[in-house]
């Protein structure tokens, strides 16, 4: 029987332009909402009181920012970046154009808008990518810019499983 590992993509198999859509996409739940905001210490009223929100310009809870930005760049990890990031490098770019509502669905795309070999890192590479959120009825309400360091395919340690070897 072969085994499959499930991973990403290595810097050289990614190519500038290449799309990617994400789905399923992510229903926001309130517990999403809360929890993310307390376990972050973000007590912000907009975020966990129904009453002070539904005083305001949108007339209901916001989803916290950070969720949504955590989850824009998650969504993308199996397809890209699973077993073959070497580490983020950084976030820029980032907008919130629209609010995300409990209730509303998630769904990412990401662009891989630039790439190139690190000069000081041998067998990795540095790649840019776009991330866009979009809500179920496609207005754009997150967009990240995120640069990170991965793997060359043949530079790449060949693992099977968290900390243990693959045997030649």
């Amino acid at each position: 029987m072969t085994d499959i590992v499930q991973r990403g993509l290595y810097f050289d198999e990614l190519e500038v332009g290449a799309r990617f859509a994400h789905r399923p996409g992510r229903t926001v739940t309130d517990a999403d909402n809360v929890l993310f905001s307390s376990l972050t210490m973000n007590s912000q009223a907009l975020h966990l009181d129904a009453a002070y929100a539904a005083t305001q310009p949108f007339g209901q809870r916001l989803m916290n920012s950070m969720w949504t930005l955590s989850t824009l760049v998650g969504a993308s990890v199996s397809q890209i970046t699973q077993g073959t990031l070497v580490a983020q490098l950084g976030l820029n770019d980032i907008t919130f154009p629209a609010p995300l509502f409990h209730g509303d669905t998630l769904y990412v795309d990401t662009e891989i808008v630039d790439k190139r070999l690190a000069a000081s890192r041998p067998g990795q590479g540095i790649v840019t990518m776009r991330h866009t959120g979009r809500n179920q009825d496609d207005t754009i309400v997150a967009t990240a810019t995120r640069v990170a360091l991965m793997w060359l395919s043949d530079a790449a340690p060949d693992v099977t499983r968290a900390g243990e070897a693959k045997e030649e």
